[in-house]
């Protein structure tokens, strides 16, 4: 059985937090799961004890307003660090924070635990209906080969490049990135990845991509399993050390600033370039939602339709009136 989150009841503050985590943990919930569960309550647990300086047990539905107007704002903090001050949260990442708390009041009933404030009292903020923008094709293209160009040590530079190059051949999350073995990786081009809810799929690697990651994979030279690891720092010869999601972010986020990319790009992104230019090259809808793994096909065309000039261009080609002259 995976180990729990190190957090504690203590840490948390909270009635039967532990068990909570066992409860998701023993319901097949992924690590990354039981993760971001842990993380939302210790943001909540930081603002009832910063901001209110009140005890969960007197927690109200006030409160809770509070705490969603909090999470909404650009001054917040979160269970880890200061974000930046123009830097706010989506109105996905704001509601799966309080899925989080609503999850664990439920629990708490399920315990036949006083809760303070009933679960249904905590409302879901409205999704935002802004358009996603995305870097042209060149410019993915560009950002996936920087670590060639841009890093001094060759073995990061192949690391950092494979695992660009995979993120984009094959359109997995971060997550499913960096939770890969070396195992994973047999040179038939076909990755089985274990994506949320626990649930596994398919994955194809582009030559490129297969040959980027043969090259690193070449360089290295240590008895390590997981497939991305961590070269410097504390966490180097640990036992299954890993890339972090926050190096690999921050990392692609500095290509970009010295690409001078202008549009915003992040891991999550190049997944969404993935679906997005699969489609632009005739891709079928229910081809990608599979590659992608996605439960629903409205998430899926979320992900191919967020560019005007694709819209644009399907008009000019397929209107049935295009054919026609005056």
């Amino acid at each position: 059985m995976t180990d729990l989150p190190k957090t504690n009841s203590r840490t948390l503050n909270l009635p039967l937090i532990d068990e909570f985590l066992l409860f998701l943990q023993t319901n097949n919930y992924s690590v990354e799961t039981l993760y971001s569960y842990e993380r939302d309550l210790l943001t909540f647990v930081d603002f009832l004890k910063n901001e209110l300086s009140r005890d969960f047990a007197k927690l109200t539905k006030m409160d809770v307003e509070q705490y969603k107007a909090y999470l909404l704002s650009s001054d917040r903090k979160t269970a880890v660090l200061k974000l930046d001050a123009l830097e706010k949260l989506d109105s996905g990442s704001v509601n799966r924070s309080l899925s989080s708390l609503r999850s664990y009041l439920k629990f708490l009933i399920y315990q036949d635990y006083p809760t303070p404030v009933a679960p249904e009292h905590i409302r879901m903020v409205r999704k935002d209906k802004k358009q996603y923008k995305l870097a042209e094709l060149p410019e993915i293209v560009k950002l996936i080969e920087a670590p060639s160009s841009l890093e001094n040590d060759p073995l990061i530079a192949a690391r950092n490049r494979a695992m660009m190059e995979v993120l984009f051949s094959t359109g997995m999350r971060i997550s499913e990135l960096l939770s890969l073995d070396k195992k994973d990786f047999d040179h038939t081009g076909r990755i089985m990845v274990k994506g949320k809810g626990n649930k596994e799929r398919l994955v194809y690697l582009t030559d490129r991509a297969k040959q980027y990651l043969n090259q690193y994979l070449v360089l290295r030279q240590d008895s390590q399993r997981a497939l991305f690891i961590p070269l410097k720092g504390k966490r180097k010869n640990t036992a299954n050390c890993r890339i972090s999601n926050n190096y690999l972010q921050h990392k692609i986020k500095k290509y970009r600033e010295v690409l001078g990319i202008i549009i915003p790009t992040s891991a999550h992104s190049i997944r969404h370039a993935f679906g997005t230019y699969m489609a632009q090259e005739g891709a079928s809808v229910v081809a990608i939602q599979m590659l992608l793994g996605h439960e629903s096909l409205d998430t899926t065309t979320r992900y191919i339709n967020t560019q005007d000039k694709f819209a644009e261009e399907s008009h000019h080609k397929f209107h049935p009136l295009s054919k026609f002259t005056k």
